[in-house]
């Protein structure tokens, strides 16, 4: 609940420090006296709209700040988690505005947006008026009062995530049925190159290897002429062989007559006949070397262009084609794969959605039944406020070809003024007295369901008296029971009924020309000349006192 207000230098107010209690607080005052600077100070601390018309005149800036206690399971300290900020036992929300029309906002002293301020404010207070937009009156929130007051917050949470399941289905279905596309667009050319290539059946190092045995076989034709006509010499009918045969054997028989002249050249003749059979026999391995097939060198030249054309027609090297040849065959290979993959997925898909129409239908069932429940629940507010003529119904459309993450209901309070009258939505078709006697029914029978800590209702007895303003003063007592209520009120009924009564007024600053906004809590004796006041106006009579007393007293 809100513990205390800290205003400095707000519109009229120099200095204020303002405690609030729990249960039902009033405030109360003469027209003027500055009620809603004090609404709007809050309003700003809580996210509002700022404006530099706020700041006191002739000051530079002006400060509003707002001390909570909340316990450990309130949604405002999962909201301060989820952002990362620090947390501690009190929860202290502060909005400077400057006059030049800048503000900054600050949770537990650490900079915040002024946007997330708002919608942590919105966690921990409600303000609700005759001519208030938010809250209640908003039909966006009407599901969600609804789930709270029928205790559906659960299925509507598992509803919620079935949903966000389906689409994420949906959106992986989406994307592989985009890459199947993609995939059958490029499949016809991934066929045809991952067939060309492996008719290819290129290796790596082919083209060097291929390479060197061209060149090779190319050379060799040039070399092979010269090699016949060394064969004729060494091993043909020039051959000195037969020559030298002769003559060693020449030498051989004459050796034994003069050994020492003659061995030195039988043996050089010896050493030269071999040498002669060695080249002979190096001279015909390099001829057979060189004999190779008439269409081989062709066929190798064939076989290194063809690598090399794919090769520039992938634009990777020789060396690399087996690798492209691998990346089609794995493409076509994908292409199986995701076929799959968007079959298991369509699968998924149905088995989601069947889940969800289930719960969805199921939750709207619930929320039949509680609509039902909620409208007689208000009806039943409705006569002491004197709406006993009215009627409120909560609309519900169905339309399970709209789905979404709250499910195929659409929800909206409609009320009826009087019989005979049009229907409509609450805030359109109510009056403005009429629309806070409403709220107020509904906030009655949805304060412990899906509220906020702290309910401020402004001015709501507004046109009203006697018998309504006694049982909207019962219904605010009533909330306070159990949550924190301020209520800006003129009527002594409601006052009467306040667990704690603060006083609004104005008075002159010392040495100064302005006036300032004056709070005082009201003791018994001051609360209740303040309640004669509010019923005999300024001059307040023995008579206003003593019926001030009763309205006391029947609390």
């Amino acid at each position: 609940m809100l513990v205390e207000l800290a205003i400095r230098d707000i519109v009229l107010v120099e200095h204020l420090e303002i405690a609030y209690a729990g249960g039902l607080t009033v405030l109360t005052g003469e027209t003027g006296a500055g009620k809603s600077i004090l609404l709007d100070a809050l309003t700003l601390a809580l996210g509002g709209r700022g404006d530099a018309s706020l700041v006191r005149a002739n000051c530079t800036q002006g400060q509003v700040t707002a001390l909570f206690q909340l316990p450990v399971t309130h949604p405002a300290r999962a909201l301060l988690a989820e952002n990362g900020l620090a947390d501690g036992d009190d929860l202290v929300l502060r909005r400077v505005q400057f006059a030049d029309g800048r503000s900054r906002a600050y949770v537990n002293d650490q900079v915040v947006s002024v946007q997330f301020l708002k919608s942590l404010g919105s966690r921990l207070v409600e303000v609700h008026g005759q001519h208030d937009d938010r809250a209640l009156v908003d039909p966006a929130m009407h599901r969600t009062l609804l789930d709270a007051f029928g205790n559906l917050e659960d299925a509507a949470s598992e509803l919620s995530k079935t949903w966000s399941g389906w689409r994420g289905v949906l959106a992986a279905l989406a994307a592989e049925r985009a890459a199947l596309e993609q995939a059958e667009r490029d499949a016809e050319f991934n066929r045809h190159a991952q067939s060309e290539l492996a008719k290819l059946a290129a290796e790596e190092g082919e083209e060097a290897l291929l390479a060197e045995r061209r060149h090779y076989m190319m050379q060799s034709e040039k070399v092979a002429a010269d090699l016949t006509e060394a064969q004729e010499v060494v091993s043909g009918g020039a051959s000195p062989t037969s020559a030298l045969a002769g003559a060693l054997r020449r030498l051989e028989r004459r050796a034994a007559q003069l050994p020492e002249l003659l061995d030195p050249a039988i043996q050089a003749l010896d050493r030269a006949l071999v040498a002669i059979d060695e080249a002979g026999s190096a001279i015909d391995d390099a001829l057979r070397a060189t004999d190779f097939a008439p269409h081989e060198l062709e066929n190798i030249e064939e076989r290194l262009f063809a690598l090399r054309a794919a090769a520039r027609k992938h634009g990777v090297s020789v060396d690399d084609l087996p690798k492209v040849a691998e990346r089609f065959a794995a493409e076509l290979a994908i292409l199986d794969a995701t076929e799959s993959r968007v079959d298991q997925l369509v699968e998924q898909a149905a088995k989601v959605e069947a889940l969800y129409a289930e719960q969805a239908a199921a939750l709207s069932a619930s929320r039949k039944m509680a609509a039902a429940a909620l409208d007689a629940a208000v009806m039943e507010e409705l006569p002491d406020l004197k709406l006993e003529r009215a009627r409120f119904t909560t609309r519900i459309d169905t339309d399970a070809g709209t789905p979404g993450p709250d499910g195929i209901d659409r929800v909206e309070f409609w009320v009826q003024t009087n019989p005979g009258t049009r229907p409509g939505p609450l805030l359109k078709v109510a009056s403005g007295g009429e629309l806070a006697r409403f709220l107020l029914a509904l906030k009655v029978v949805l304060a412990d369901r899906g509220s906020a800590p702290t309910l401020i209702f402004d001015e709501i007895d507004t046109g009203v008296g006697g018998a309504v303003a006694e049982a909207i003063g019962r219904r605010l007592a009533r909330l306070g029971g159990r949550v924190q209520v301020l209520a800006v009120t003129h009527a002594p009924q409601v006052a009467a009924r306040a667990g704690h009564h603060l006083l609004i007024s104005k008075e002159a600053v010392a040495n100064d020309e302005r006036v300032a906004t004056r709070v005082e809590p009201l003791a018994e004796g001051l609360r209740l000349e303040e309640i004669a006041r509010m019923l005999a106006g300024a001059h307040i009579t023995d008579e206003a006192r003593a019926a001030a007393e009763r309205l006391l007293a029947a609390v």
